[in-house]
């Protein structure tokens, strides 16, 4: 089947469909100029003094926190970054009813710039932060705007509410999710490798028979699909009236 076709049935099954859930990784911001971890130019084949998925990791946040600021302010905090056609197209369907939840791996906040309500934020966001030791909330300003290692009015050390490395997905967040995916008549993955557990584990709950996978390579779940799309997401959500 040629792309022109796919995208002729992939625009059929939203119209026809009312429970529609989308599942998102890196390759939804990339169009937005946010670079993703594994592509040739992504961050983990950049060179620092240590690998990004150390960087990442709770016991490198714990043992080396300036380090981890220090990188952490260079690259996961992006500025002048806008929804692109993907997340308002998104936001859009969720507004018609059509569209019952978006499930991201992403950190970026960009789907509620978009517009969209009920986001599942798998891994985190970098919009929230919290003391350590007291608990208070704070906004990505007080990471941006700070020196160093950002501590609390108690003094307490200020971390980012993002999942990193060797931390458990929060239970809440996964349960929703996995009720939205669940009841679904459509799901519609885009622009993940599949390669991230127990993220990608999700899409094992979907029982209907519109699973569609957008993503510019293979992945390792395409056989599991009703229908692949080997191209960009904007090149299919940009075709949504």
């Amino acid at each position: 089947m040629e792309i022109d076709e796919k995208i002729r049935l992939f625009k059929e099954w939203v119209g026809e469909s009312s429970n529609i859930v989308f599942f998102g990784g890196a390759g939804v911001s990339t169009e937005s100029g946010i670079p993703d971890f594994r592509s040739v130019d992504g961050l983990y084949n950049q060179k620092y003094d240590y690998p990004p998925e150390t960087i990442l990791s709770h016991t490198f946040f714990m043992r080396n926190t300036e380090e981890f600021y220090k990188f952490y302010r260079d690259k996961l905090i992006i500025h002048d970054v806008k929804p692109n056609i993907t997340h308002e197209k998104l936001a859009m369907l969720e507004k018609c009813g059509k569209l019952q939840a978006v499930v991201t791996q992403n950190i970026d906040g960009l789907h509620q710039d978009a517009g969209s309500e009920k986001v599942y934020e798998l891994h985190g966001t970098i919009r929230r932060n919290y003391c350590m030791n007291c608990g208070k909330e704070y906004g990505i300003d007080v990471i941006e705007n700070s020196k160093g290692v950002p501590r609390c009015t108690c003094k307490g050390i200020i971390k980012p509410d993002v999942v990193l490395y060797e931390e458990g997905l929060d239970a809440d967040v996964m349960d929703g999710a996995i009720r939205s995916i669940s009841s679904a008549d459509m799901l519609i993955v885009g622009g993940t490798s599949l390669a991230v557990y127990p993220a990608a584990g999700l899409l094992r709950y979907y029982k209907g028979n519109r699973l569609v996978l957008i993503n510019k390579s293979q992945t390792a779940m395409d056989s599991m699909a009703n229908l692949v799309l080997n191209c960009g997401l904007g090149e299919v959500f940009s075709q949504l009236n």
